[in-house]
C-alpha cells in the first residue's frame, strides 16, 4: 500500500494509471473507519483495477458548535485496516493542502441541500459538495463509493457529477448494520452503554414504517406521526430533527404515498445526533 500526502503526486499517480487504462476505485472518507467503510473499500476492489482510499476530516463540512475537534480520529489503527485490506493508495492529504490560505471557492448544489440535514446544519452539504469535487478532481477516479447511511449526501453528490459533466460513476452501496439494527457510524463511539442501547430504537422505528407502508398504509403523514411517536417512547432520545416520508429523488416529504419511498430519520441520543434511513419499494413503484 502506497501512502500518499502531496496533491501533485496523487493526480500524477492517478493519470499514470489511467493512461494504461486501468479502473480506478475511489473511497472518500473521514477516517475512524468501520465495517461500513471497509465494506465500500471491499467493492471498489471487486469493481477496479486500482482502490484509492482517502482519509480527510473535512472541517468545511462542520458548523462552528459541531463536533469537528472532537471527531474520532485513529491514522494509525485506520492504516492498519487498509493494508489489511490490500489497498493500492492511501491518500492522506493535510487541510492546508485542500485548503491553502486564500481558498474562495465553494460547490453548492441548490434547494436539495436545504432539506432533511441541511435545514439543520447550514452549509453542511456545502463543505461535502466541495470536499467531494476536490478530491474527484484530484484522484480522477473511473468510479467512487459511498454508503446509503448517508442518502441526502449520495443525492447530492450525484446531482453534482451530472450537473458539472464529471466523468465518475458513482456507486451508492447498503448500509452496513450491527447485530441489533443499527447502522453503523464512527459516531456511535460517543454512545455510552445505555444509549448504545437505546439508539436501536432507530432501526426499529424504520422497519416498523416500513411495514406499515408495505401493508398499504399510503398516508405519509400518519406514518411520520407514528414514527415520532415511536421515537419520543424512548427516554434517551433528547430530540428530532425530522423523521418521516420523503421521496427518494427531491426528498420532499411525501403527504401520499404513491410509488418508491425514503423512510429517515435524525435524532440526538443523548448528546450524539445520529441518521438512518431505509428505501421502501412498494408494489406501485416497481
Amino acid at each position: 500500500m502506497e501512502i500518499i500526502r502531496i496533491i501533485r503526486i496523487m493526480q500524477d499517480t492517478s493519470k499514470g494509471h489511467l493512461l494504461h487504462s486501468r479502473s480506478i476505485g475511489f473511497v472518500p472518507t473521514m477516517g475512524a473507519l468501520h465495517e461500513g467503510h471497509l465494506s465500500l473499500v471491499r467493492r471498489a476492489r471487486q469493481e477496479n483495477d486500482i482502490t484509492v482510499v482517502s482519509i480527510f476530516v473535512n472541517p468545511l463540512q462542520f458548523g462552528p458548535l459541531e463536533d469537528f475537534e472532537r471527531y474520532p480520529r485513529d491514522i494509525e489503527g485506520d492504516t492498519a485496516k487498509l493494508r489489511e485490506e490490500e489497498i493500492d493508495i492511501l491518500f492522506l492529504p493535510d487541510t492546508s493542502l485542500i485548503y491553502p490560505e486564500g481558498f474562495s471557492t465553494y460547490i453548492e448544489v441548490e434547494k436539495i441541500s436545504e432539506k432533511l440535514c441541511g435545514a439543520f446544519r447550514p452549509g453542511h452539504f456545502r463543505g461535502i459538495a466541495t470536499v467531494v469535487t476536490k478530491l474527484l478532481n484530484i484522484v480522477k477516479p473511473t468510479r467512487a463509493y459511498f454508503g446509503q447511511k448517508d442518502y441526502q449526501q449520495a443525492v447530492i453528490i450525484k446531482r453534482l457529477v451530472k450537473d458539472l459533466n464529471m466523468d465518475v460513476d458513482i456507486v451508492v452501496c447498503p448500509t452496513i448494520r450491527e447485530h441489533d439494527g443499527l447502522a453503523m457510524s464512527s459516531r456511535n463511539t460517543y454512545l455510552n452503554k445505555t444509549e448504545r442501547e437505546a439508539a436501536t430504537v432507530i432501526y426499529r422505528c424504520l422497519t416498523e414504517a416500513s411495514d406499515l407502508i408495505r401493508s398499504g398504509i399510503i398516508n405519509g403523514i400518519y406514518i411520520k406521526g407514528l414514527m415520532h411517536e415511536r421515537l419520543l417512547k424512548e427516554p434517551a432520545v433528547s430530540g428530532i430533527d425530522y423523521a418521516g416520508v420523503y421521496d427518494p429523488e427531491t426528498l420532499d416529504e411525501l403527504l401520499e404515498i404513491k410509488g418508491d419511498a425514503l423512510l429517515a430519520v435524525a435524532v440526538k441520543i443523548g448528546d450524539t445526533r445520529l441518521i438512518d434511513n431505509m428505501l421502501v419499494t412498494t408494489t406501485k413503484g416497481r
